[in-house]
């Protein structure tokens, strides 16, 4: 590769290695007819790339080795995943080593035409579902507007509230072989990626933030900042309440959504979240309905109203046309914003620009040309080898499910002659373009620099100001030398984009400004639906807890297996029952070794009940409220599922075992004290401690039950201090060695004893009485009489007079006193509660 060889610092530190540079660049070859961005068409290394690699060549082989594994590391650690369309299981995020850098003269050119872009589609919009000028006076063919299944005639004449149909725009662009950058396509429905971008700029500044500094890379939080002021705009109301709408977990970026809305401060919801009453959009949270003032869609808005559009669609929300035609509710982007997708439109940009704004279209197109026209049509045909085919209304061919696009060159005589039968029948349905080769970037293979195909995805958005442009944007690498569309899937990667500066970019953070804030303490906004996984996530950890206590305890005691009047054997043989009766084991291991047993339970991932299962059930309750928990709560829990998920080495050793469920307890005992000591008192936490506390005293009822009958010997009793952690407790207390009174009284009723049931009672009754009332009328409402009848009922108990009974009637209340918490917190069904608060906030 010719060029120039890059001698100069980028600043302090060590020199740069001259011969580094060339081993790295060594056979760099970008492909014939391609732009390239690394190289320039004289030959040379592009300037801003030459200041990036001699700031890269500067850092040591192994210590360049480290920080790429740490930021994959990073990448693990924080979850950061994606799902491909069909697949149920997430993906870790595939992101390279090296950023995409470009200058900032190149980028002048870019963010001009994506802010002259945005608003083109934002006139386009408003006369589309407005006056309908361009259609009636022929300057665009009704059908090629009628034509998109992402046209909605519902909202004709329909006002935005706020004014905007757009507030968030993205547009996919290249460089094109004669050095200039061109737009693939626009994305108006719902455009994803943003959130990735601000994921692979952490990752990838943290693992080179000297780099990052030295080049003068654009900061995207105020971009974000001034979003966030638009959509706060946009509202009718001083402090909104801003939701962002997800299709839920099985979402392809869902992880994204989720990353956003933390980010942010918006409320994550999805369409069982929301419900519309008289006009108003609400949120159903566990202080009843709260008005929902902005909706930053990511469900496309077919599926946005069953009611309306989509009637098969279980993700969107019942009334909510209705109530964005009263103007109730502002939508960011307003449905029927998806038409400006339609590959139809792309030829008719130019023109389109020059009437609506006046002005000559900075950014080009591909060229495309719509099959709907006679004479757009008799070219495509007449000029078919040179042509990709398309659909003009979709991702894919109109007929396939997953072909994006056909190469005319690619078909034999039978199947030319089809496709020119196709397009005279059919023609408003496929568009021909020119042949497009994406530009390429340099990326980085085991130690060498590699040119690969990229598309770039840039975003604008509507803020007071006007439309700002995302200094950055979201870059897609195909692993394929040739590539003419990308996708996430397999075989391509993402990259941060890096804007060098001239000057040191400005530090911005999205902190509100000191004189700007209103002092908050306690929020009600907790929606049901994070209530109710907060709580689960607590039950599915401390049921985690309580299996792997049980394997421990079964193992320690398979030592002393035949010593004899020991009692070990029958106490082993209950802890095995009890693991069968949990589910944890199958019921022909009762007859295996306690080594073999311990394994299934702890690792069985085909048993529902085993420490493996439940620890990832709780990891997939984590994950739906990811926005809501640090990145520390995470990280411990995915490590608790990678601990009990590992298979056993050796199924029959009780040392390995023990082992394993020890580091799973040391993972969870971590987890309860970064919830204690980290997690704000406020709804969220009270939820999630309850679930903990209901799990914890109806598995202590259990173990009270098989341990502590009538006829427990001490062995058992050892058993159950083990079991409720309170050995110690219970040595310090007592001289005497285990007694049934005093060991029933330390695990049923003491309100010292942070394992008893009257101990996780009374926290819950602590909990439900902090928690919002549907109706201020000072009436309990049915959990909390509940808990304040159990927790009289411990609180006056007597241990000597408990029987198996009792204890069984004890289980049974905390039970029914956790389905009360659900019945009057989380939703039912896809109805949820229909109680009305006396006001609505």
């Amino acid at each position: 590769m010719a060029g120039e060889r890059p001698g100069a610092r980028a600043g302090g530190g060590r020199s740069a290695s001259p011969r580094r540079l060339e081993e790295w660049s060594a056979g760099y070859a970008p492909l014939p007819g391609v732009a390239d961005e690394f190289v320039a068409p004289d030959g040379a290394v592009r300037p801003h790339w030459r200041k990036f690699m001699a700031g890269l060549a500067r850092i040591e082989p192994d210590e360049m080795a480290q920080r790429f594994a740490a930021a994959d590391r990073r990448i693990r650690e924080m979850g950061i995943s994606y799902r491909v369309h069909g697949e149920t299981n997430e993906r870790s995020w595939p992101l390279e080593r090296l950023p995409l850098v470009i200058s900032s003269d190149d980028w002048r050119d870019i963010s001009a035409g994506i802010e002259q872009r945005a608003r083109l589609n934002e006139a386009l919009l408003a006369d589309v579902y407005g006056p309908g000028r361009l259609v009636s006076e022929g300057a665009l063919p009704a059908a090629a507007v009628a034509g998109s299944p992402d046209y909605l005639a519902s909202m004709g004449g329909v006002k935005p509230p706020g004014g905007r149909y757009l507030r968030f725009f993205a547009a996919d662009v290249g460089r094109g072989p004669d050095g200039r950058w061109w737009v693939l396509g626009d994305r108006a429905q719902a455009p994803s990626g943003a959130g990735y971008a601000l994921e692979n700029r952490l990752v990838v500044s943290g693992a080179l933030p000297q780099l990052y500094r030295d080049m003068n890379a654009e900061r995207l939080a105020p971009f974000f900042r001034d979003f966030r002021a638009g959509l706060t705009q946009a509202a009718e109301r001083s402090s909104p309440r801003i939701c962002l709408l997800t299709p839920g977990p099985y979402s392809q970026t869902y992880f994204e959504q989720a990353y956003l809305a933390r980010y942010l401060g918006f409320l994550l919801v999805e369409g069982d979240d929301l419900v519309v009453r008289e006009g108003k959009v609400f949120v159903r949270t566990i202080a009843g309905l709260k008005r929902a003032d902005v909706i930053w869609r990511r469900v496309d808005a077919d599926w946005c109203d069953p009611l309306e559009l989509n009637a098969a669609s279980r993700i969107g929300v019942p009334g909510l046309m209705e109530a964005v035609r009263t103007g109730a509710v502002a939508i960011a982007n307003m449905p029927g914003a998806g038409l400006l997708e339609s590959r139809a439109l792309l030829g008719f940009a130019p023109a389109l620009c020059q009437r609506l704004l006046g002005e000559r279209l900075l950014l080009p197109n591909t060229a495309t040309w719509w099959c709907g026209q006679p004479d757009e049509r008799r070219h495509v045909i007449d000029r078919l080898d040179d042509m990709v085919i398309a659909g003009a209304f979709g991702e894919t061919l109109p007929g396939s499910r997953d072909r994006r696009s056909i190469l005319g060159s690619d078909l034999d005589p039978q199947q030319r002659a089809a496709m020119v039968k196709t397009l005279e029948m059919r023609g408003m349905d496929y568009v021909g373009q020119e042949v497009v080769r994406l530009s390429t970037m340099p990326v980085w293979r085991n130690g060498k620099l590699e040119p690969r195909p990229f598309v770039l995805r840039v975003y604008a958005a509507a803020t007071p100001d006007g439309w700002r442009v995302m200094p950055g944007g979201f870059c897609r690498v195909s692993d394929a030398a040739d590539a003419r569309a990308i996708s996430m899937g397999g075989g391509v990667s993402s990259a941060d984009v890096w804007i060098a500066g001239d000057r040191p970019a400005d530090m911005s953070t999205l902190l509100p400004a000191r004189e700007s804030v209103r002092v908050v303490r306690l929020l009600g906004n907790l929606p049901s639906r994070a209530a109710d996984n907060l709580f689960w996530l607590g039950r599915y950890l401390e049921r985690a807890e309580a299996t792997c206590r049980i394997v421990r305890c079964l193992c320690a005691r398979a030592v002393d297996l035949d010593a004899p009047g020991s009692g070990a054997r029958a106490a082993v043989e209950k802890l095995q029952r009890l693991l069968v009766a949990w589910g944890a084991a199958p019921a022909e291991a009762t007859d295996a070794q306690p080594g073999e047993i311990a394994a299934v339970a702890l690792a069985g991932t085909e048993h529902y009940g085993s420490a493996a299962s439940i620890s990832s059930m709780a990891r997939r309750s984590a994950s739906v409220i990811r926005e809501r928990l640090s990145q520390d709560v995470g990280r411990l829990v995915s490590a608790l599922e990678e601990t009990l998920s590992r298979p056993i080495a050796n199924p029959g050793s009780e040392l390995e075992a023990i082992e394993r469920a020890e580091a799973a307890l040391r993972t969870i005992a971590a987890l309860s004290g970064l919830v204690n000591e980290n997690v704000n008192r406020v709804a969220g936490w009270s939820f999630l401690d309850m679930g903990r506390r209901v799990e914890r005293a109806l598995n202590t009822c259990r173990f009270a039950r098989t341990f502590g009958d009538r006829d427990a010997t001490t062995e058992n009793l050892d058993v159950l201090l083990d079991l409720i952690d309170s050995q110690i407790t219970y040595r310090s207390r007592y001289v005497v060695g285990a007694a049934l009174a005093a060991v029933r009284d330390m695990a049923l009723l003491d309100p010292y004893n942070p394992r008893s049931v009257g101990f996780q009672v009374a926290r819950i009754d602590e909990h439900l009485a902090s928690l919002p009332a549907l109706r201020p009328d000072g009436m309990l409402e049915p959990p909390r009489r509940l808990s304040i009848d159990l927790n009289a009922a411990l609180s006056t108990q007597d241990a000597e007079n408990l029987d198996q009974s009792q204890i069984l009637a004890l289980e049974q209340r905390v039970g029914g006193l956790a389905d009360a918490i659900s019945a009057r917190y989380f939703l039912q069904g896809g109805a949820g509660r229909a109680e009305k608060p006396t006001g609505f906030a």
